[in-house]
């Protein structure tokens, strides 16, 4: 079984708690999300009675007077991630605060939560962001932003597919983030969703277009595979049954032409063939799914005679 390894989310002296807890592998285990103690505390606002996000401390959380807008996940774009190298995803909001909250306080923390799941409080898993450094545009409204980072190690090759983001603001004024004594002194603020997007698994495709040279007229075989990053043992494996595009550049030209569609079997392999007229560039060419993003192989070069 893989341990999750939690965000922490460090803010000058501030360092906010977290927890390392168990993911599940075996059928019907729940698979507990973690996050840094202030992610915990908005999640224990939203759903107060729900066991897996309660707070040791009294009361519950007041209403912060604190609003987000125009927040961005990846510049807009889907996330993909491979085996093993942790993908570091920009966001950024605005947050919109009354005069009264010290959004530059040390225990003040804003951050952005990507989340698998119907809502920020029914969530799957999720990862949260470093607290957000906020830029003030004036008294009462600042440009925040931050980078979420998604270790592939950390997840599983069913989470790909559809995710969100939620936004969040906590203000603890004085009470300690890793153990408040009273809930009712600390302010919070959450929205979502604020953003919709795929979380897939990296591609890989190749191509390999033979003989080489061929005469003019005879019979090209252009060969390939498509696989995809599991997330679970680390490897990349074949994408069966996928449609992908076989196309050809002239040489000379510097666009491809699409000649077929091509399905991979049950290892991702791909196999056709082509009549040589001339010189020029075979590909393979994949549109992508939700689960799996759009990638285009080198052009393999054959010189016809």
């Amino acid at each position: 079984m893989r341990i999750r390894a939690t965000v922490a989310a460090v803010s000058g002296a501030l360092a906010l708690s977290a927890l390392a807890l168990p993911a599940a592998h075996a059928a019907g285990q729940e698979r507990v999300p973690a996050g840094n103690f202030a992610s915990k505390v908005a999640h224990a606002a939203q759903h107060p009675g729900r066991p897996a996000f309660a707070v040791a401390a009294s009361g519950t959380p007041y209403p912060l007077n604190a609003t987000f807008s125009a927040v961005k996940v990846n510049n807009g774009k889907n996330i993909a991630a491979g085996t093993t190298n942790v993908v570091k995803v920009p966001v950024s909001f605005t947050l919109t605060h009354g005069t009264e909250v010290n959004i530059h306080a040390k225990d003040f923390v804003a951050a952005i939560e990507l989340y698998r799941g119907t809502s920020f409080d029914d969530s799957i898993f999720y990862f949260d962001s470093a607290v957000s450094t906020c830029t003030d545009t004036s008294k009462t409204v600042a440009s925040c932003k931050s980078t979420v980072a998604i270790d592939p190690t950390e997840l599983l090759s069913e989470d790909a597919g559809a995710w969100k983001a939620a936004a969040y603001a906590v203000a603890f004024n004085g009470q300690n983030p890793t153990k408040p004594a009273d809930m009712t002194k600390v302010g919070v603020a959450v929205k979502d969703p604020t953003n919709s997007y795929n979380l897939q698994r990296w591609a890989t495709l190749n191509t390999d277009a033979a003989p080489e040279p061929v005469k003019k007229g005879k019979t090209v075989t252009v060969s390939g595979k498509l696989a995809r990053a599991d997330w679970e043992d680390g490897k990349y494996h074949g994408y069966a049954d996928q449609p992908v595009k076989l196309q050809f550049r002239k040489s000379g030209s510097s666009t491809y032409t699409t000649l077929k569609t091509v399905r991979t079997n049950s290892t991702g392999n791909l196999k056709t063939t082509a009549t040589a007229t001339v010189d020029g560039y075979f590909r393979y060419a994949f549109a992508g799914t939700t689960t799996t993003p759009a990638t285009t192989a080198t052009g393999d070069y054959v010189d016809v005679k």
